[in-house]
């Protein structure tokens, strides 16, 4: 399992490691709030697009060869602008992230199914969870590190040897799992089978977890200067939420496997304790920003190992790859549609009323999580 948790560490640092280098280093090609939005964006872009099809890949030939390969791609992309070093390659070589992370991403989710029987789903999505949220917490501030040390050829370099040496790993201690045999699957099945509760629940609960978590990231710190907190308080902020998140996560896939906690129960509790947090948003000063970090991220913890050990009971085994692919791209959905509610909401009103909209909506996601017993009496661990 450790080289499935390396490889999502590996794609959390890598979509994250660039956030803290703007200012870097004089002769880097980040130089404004633009690019470095454009870098970040361009890196989730190519997941929304690429995590569904090579989940389905990952189906057909294995997951395994799917995952090795595109942490092999990982490294070449990230060693293009280490040895390059331009502007045009900075680019090309974000875009070859985005996609080789669009292909090891879904398939370490689908081997992490695959190598649990049911009964440990939740501890292993909840390891699986914790180390990658290390790589999310682990990013601005490694990176900036790195970036401050020897520039953006230093960042992408480190990034290849990671890249390189985790897909080693996995080709060795990884065992092989081959495809299972499946029906003939029609583009009617597919929908037909993305838009059953048991699919669509977890994955709406996963899209607005990372929706919270994104608000938190994003717009936390321009609440706590507009407080008059200083760069060291906000940014504590931001590390209180990763912490959280991280540490939550194993904790709550354990009390799903022992039974002290259901998908449904567990799945609403998250989407209130996300609400919660975004309502502490509202508050000023430096009260309001931990109280909403530490529960933003609470929730998200909750949520997360969940929704992820859900979907992977609730699927059949030869469909794996394909599913995590979707969820993935809903996540990603939640990852944009997030910080794009509560700006809109925000430009016309203020940034409070943009956190308030957001945690309305995660409050009514709970409520009909709640409100719909007849369809989540059967936990969806036990479908087959």
């Amino acid at each position: 399992m450790w080289p499935l948790y390396a490889a999502g560490f590996t794609t959390a640092f890598g979509a994250h490691g660039v956030a803290a280098s703007l200012g870097g280093d004089a002769t880097d090609a980040v130089t404004s709030l633009l690019v470095l939005g454009g870098l970040l964006a361009l890196y989730d872009g190519a997941e929304v697009v690429l995590k569904p099809v090579f989940g389905t890949l990952a189906d057909r030939v294995g997951a395994r060869p799917v995952m090795v390969g595109g942490l092999i791609a990982f490294a070449v992309a990230s060693a293009l602008y280490a040895v390059a070093d331009s502007p045009g390659w900075l680019w090309a070589a974000r875009l070859g992230q985005g996609a080789a992370a669009s292909a090891f991403s879904p398939s370490a989710s689908a081997l992490v199914a695959r190598l649990n029987p049911a009964a440990k789903q939740g501890r292993a999505f909840g390891s699986y969870g914790f180390h990658k949220s290390i790589g999310y917490t682990l990013g601005p501030l490694l990176g900036g590190v790195l970036v401050w040390a020897g520039g953006l050829r230093l960042l992408f370099a480190v990034l290849a040897v990671l890249g390189a040496a985790v897909a080693v790993w996995a080709a060795l201690a990884v065992p092989v799992v081959p495809p299972l045999p499946k029906a003939r699957q029609t583009v009617f099945d597919l929908a037909r089978r993305l838009a059953d509760p048991s699919f669509l629940a977890p994955t709406a609960a996963l899209a607005a977890a990372t929706a919270a978590l994104s608000v938190g990231v994003g717009f936390l710190p321009v609440s706590g200067r507009a407080a008059g907190l200083g760069t060291v308080a906000t940014g504590a902020a931001v590390s209180v939420l990763a912490a959280c998140a991280a540490l939550v996560q194993p904790r709550a896939g354990r009390a799903l496997d022992d039974g002290r906690l259901t998908t449904r129960s567990g799945l609403a509790a998250g989407l209130l304790t996300a609400s919660a947090g975004l309502a502490c948003a509202t508050l000023p000063g430096l009260t309001g920003v931990l109280l909403a970090a530490a529960l933003i991220g609470a929730g998200t913890g909750l949520i997360t190992p969940l929704g992820f050990a859900s979907l992977a009971t609730a699927t059949p085994a030869a469909r794996l790859g394909q599913t995590m692919g979707a969820a993935e791209l809903g996540r990603e959905l939640g990852d944009a549609g997030g910080p794009l509610l509560v700006a809109a909401v925000a430009t016309s009103t203020t940034l409070t009323h943009g956190y308030a909209a957001l945690a309305v909506l995660l409050a009514s996601g709970a409520a009909l999580r709640l409100a719909h017993r007849r369809t989540t009496a059967t936990p969806y661990r036990t479908k087959t």
